[in-house]
């Protein structure tokens, strides 16, 4: 280790400061996103070894990962396949086995008849019996003794060009700067630790970093044990105060209030041809609340397919409107957009309000005229996919935001809009709706800085889908189902997965599944929809589908959202297996949307495997998009449920939202004490876990 002072703050000092760590390693480090000795020591590890004793060979068995030693009896070097060593070492109690792929020189002279090894690696089953495939191994002399390793080995996340060797000197040394006197402020209030039975943070660092060979190995492969507990408590605290510093700071900005204009609203609700359920008119209310207050509405509508979420939408526009402002609607698809947009233009042209779309499919003049309507704000309300987003687009006073479907774009995308509705220091309200119901736990750790409201009711006079999963091989019979039901005047969706031909995923392309059902059923008129059509095209193949002049329309995953087809009461989903919960979910709300009895096919390709399966076995079960969307979080993890994989919005080092779930409501209580008793210790904790936390003030 360098030259230091003890004093130093673990939080600033660099790694370059330990020893063996210079330009080179710290690029690497920083890979990963460890930049400091702090970092170092919050890059925990992902699984443990077992090293701690040595196993008699006789003893073992494959899957066992273990320390052996013995002596090399037999050398050899296989010609054919890939093996470049095999050797056969023996012990007092067996033999076993060792491949070797690659070696340099110097190590295959060292590995020679006579050579005893200390090895370590998974046992499997080989051609010939019990073999380790490139073990760990150290030569054993009577001049060295090799002693066993006094603690289970930490495994740790890495990336190329950094060897567990070298994670764990490095972390060795800043273990060694933290009990020598060095600073780590242990940021969690000596009555917390004590009411949650935590240790201190300098323990449960040392126990995790370096578990003594009794710790509970069970305990720790699951992330359970009371050290690992305490730090992942701190992460989620740090997350959940970062959304409630968001949620304050919207709390302070001001924005253009917006009370409801009594007259607009009547006129529009004695337009509507039903009645508002109550679940509607309670979120309404909300709604109406949050506008009519001088800083930022920030708010989550959650409801199932089919619940009405658009009229509440559109309710909340009319109190924009009726003060003069704009309203920006975004959407993800230029489907979905279509479909506002139609819905809007019939709702709100008899009032007199000005609706125009902004996609990629507007073009030249229009566009110009569009973007001057905006600029000028002759247009009340903008429909729009990421398009919004571009340079040279101004809104007037734009003082209303509401982004369907939000989980499908990323934060930075939604800051962007956000910033096109600042006018003169105002700040627009903002308000996110889901048909993908988020489970409570996860909503309470994600959606901190947001209210939300569920509509939790269907209108009057839906029939709940009945689904069945059906094996591929029974097609027939889902084509005489189809038939029956278009003859009787019904209409069905047949949904695949692609577009085009994929080898790899065995998926039919749409346009040939469309072929071959209009051959199979030539009474029936069949229409294909993709997302690479048209925009003009899908909504003359969708208006003609409304209307009943198609029988059968074959579509990829793009209906999943927005249309609207009460006379559709079958749904047939192939390729189902490859599908997760909450997009089948979506899919088969697509019928049942009126009194008809509906009903969902899922077919899959047998073999299916056990994973798939239970996705299948739990649309079967319930359609309950609430129950669903736990299912598909356990399942799935949260990644995947929000879509934010690849967006980066849950940046999780070492908590897991569905395992650790039992932690939030102690990480609620604490976050508001912290907010209370302890606020000048918030920004010290956010900056530990969340290093780009000021993005989360510009969302």
């Amino acid at each position: 280790m360098k030259p230091s002072s003890p004093n130093h703050d673990l939080s600033t000092l660099s790694c370059q400061h330990l020893s063996g760590v210079g330009q080179r390693i710290a690029e690497r480090l920083a890979r990963v996103g460890v930049y400091c000795v702090q970092d170092l020591l919050f890059h925990l590890p992902s699984r443990y070894q077992d090293r701690t004793r040595l196993y008699p060979i006789a003893t073992i068995t494959p899957g066992d990962h273990v320390v052996i030693e013995g002596d090399i009896i037999t050398v050899s070097t296989p010609k054919a396949g890939r093996t470049k060593l095999l050797c056969r070492l023996e012990d007092a109690t067996g033999r076993i086995h060792l491949r070797f792929f690659y070696l340099s020189t110097q190590q295959m002279k060292s590995l020679k008849v006579g050579t005893k090894l200390r090895c370590y690696g998974e046992v499997r089953l080989g051609m010939y019996g019990m073999e380790m495939i490139h073990p760990e191994y150290s030569l054993v002399t009577q001049e060295v003794i090799i002693p066993v390793d006094e603690n289970l080995t930490p495994i740790y996340p890495t990336t190329e060009g950094l060897s567990q060797r070298t994670w764990r000197k490095l972390i060795a040394q800043a273990l060694q700067l933290m009990t020598s006197g060095s600073l780590l402020q242990d940021i969690l209030p000596t009555a917390v630790l004590q009411k949650l039975s935590f240790p201190t943070l300098t323990e449960a660092l040392h126990f995790v970093h370096s578990p003594p060979s009794d710790a509970p190995l069970e305990l720790l492969i699951e992330k359970k044990h009371g050290s690992q507990k305490r730090l992942v408590f701190e992460e989620l605290l740090a997350h959940r105060l970062s959304l409630l510093n968001l949620k304050n700071l919207f709390q302070v900005q001001q924005a253009i209030p917006l009370p409801k204009t009594s007259t607009l609203t009547t006129q529009f609700l004695q337009l509507l041809s039903f009645q508002l359920t109550s679940a509607q008119q309670k979120v309404n209310e909300e709604i109406d609340n949050d506008l009519c207050r001088a800083h930022p509405m920030l708010r989550l509508v959650q409801g199932d397919v089919g619940s009405g979420k658009t009229v509440v939408a559109a309710l909340a526009v009319l109190q924009a409107v009726g003060q003069g402002c704009q309203s920006a609607v975004l959407a993800p698809t230029e489907l979905l957009v279509d479909q506002h947009c139609n819905t809007f233009k019939k709702w709100f042209e008899p009032l007199g309000i000005k609706v125009v779309m902004l996609s990629g499919q507007v073009k030249t003049a229009l566009r110009r005229e569009v973007l001057n309507d905006i600029a000028t704000g002759q247009a009340q309300v903008v429909i729009g996919t990421q398009a919004i987003f571009q340079k040279g687009i101004a809104f007037s006073k734009l003082a209303l935001i509401i982004v369907d479907e939000q989980h499908r774009f990323g934060v930075q995308q939604r800051a962007l809009l956000r910033e096109k509705g600042v006018h003169e220091n105002h700040y627009p309200h903002q308000l996110i709706m889901t048909a993908t119901p988020i489970p409570r736990t996860l909503a309470m750790s994600v959606y901190a800085d947001l209210d939300c409201s569920i509509i939790d009711e269907l209108p009057p006079g839906r029939t709940p889908v009945v689904t069945r999963v059906i094996s591929n091989d029974r097609r027939d019979e889902v084509l005489a189902r189809i038939k029956d039901a278009c003859k009787s005047g019904r209409q069905a969706y047949w949904v695949c997965t692609l577009i085009e031909e994929s080898d790899v995923l065995q998926c039919q392309a749409a346009e040939e599944t469309a072929a071959t059902l209009h051959a199979a059923l030539p009474e029936l008129k069949v229409a294909l929809i993709h997302g690479r059509m048209k925009s003009s095209e899908k909504e003359q193949i969708m208006h003609a589908f409304k209307n009943g002049e198609i029988h059968l329309l074959v579509a990829t995953t793009v209906i999943e959202v927005g249309v609207d087809v009460p006379k559709a009461s079958l749904m047939v989903i192939e390729n189902a297996e490859r599908l997760g919960l909450a997009q089948l979910h979506q899919l088969r709300g697509r019928v049942g949307r009126g009194a008809i009895e509906s009903h969902c096919l899922l077919l899959y390709q047998a073999p299916i495997a056990k994973f798939a399966k239970e996705r299948l076995a739990v649309m079967r079960e319930t359609t309950d998009g609430f129950k669903i969307a736990q299912r598909d979080l356990e399942l799935r993890g949260p990644g995947e449920v929000l879509g934010t994989k690849q967006t980066g919005d849950i940046a999780l080092r070492i908590a897991d939202l569905v395992r650790d779930s039992d932690l939030f409501p102690a990480v609620q209580q604490v976050a508001n004490t912290f907010l209370q008793n302890y606020q000048e210790l918030v920004t010290p904790l956010i900056k530990r876990w969340l290093r780009d936390s000021e993005r989360f003030g510009q969302v």
